[in-house]
């Protein structure tokens, strides 16, 4: 990636945020399940507001900047991707069900004259 950082280091503050984010994540569960008498509104309501803030937190975190950070170098490779046309793509497609059609009776052939080497000229069983 473009922007790789050769050393992290990892404050009390960002362990912190990562904490109330995932103490945020299960209060998104538990206000979505004691929230049930409310009616389905304030249980998402309840669900989405916690999970949001959750994510804030951890976007806010030196671990969640990295995330963004990745995400976007992810985005600049895949851009630099050669993809290849439709033609191309449907030529190795077929040459593809080709070799798998080739090999699939190769071994049926090989396991037919394993059979007939085996048990009919060897052991006798087939007659």
């Amino acid at each position: 990636m473009a922007t790789s950082q050769v050393e992290t280091v990892s404050t009390v503050a960002d362990k912190a945020k990562l904490a109330i984010a995932a103490v945020l994540v299960i209060g998104a569960v538990v206000a979505y399940y004691l929230l049930g008498k409310q009616g389905p509104i304030a249980q998402w309501a309840g669900l989405l507001v916690c999970l949001g803030a959750a994510v804030v937190l951890f976007m806010v975190s030196e671990t969640g900047r990295q995330f963004t950070a990745f995400g976007r170098d992810s985005v600049r490779e895949v851009k630099k991707v050669v993809w290849p046309t439709r033609k191309e793509a449907m030529q190795m497609t077929a040459y593809v069900f080709a070799f798998v059609v080739i090999m699939a009776l190769f071994l049926w052939l090989t396991d037919k004259t394993l059979e007939w080497v085996f048990y009919d000229l060897i052991l006798g069983w087939k007659k």
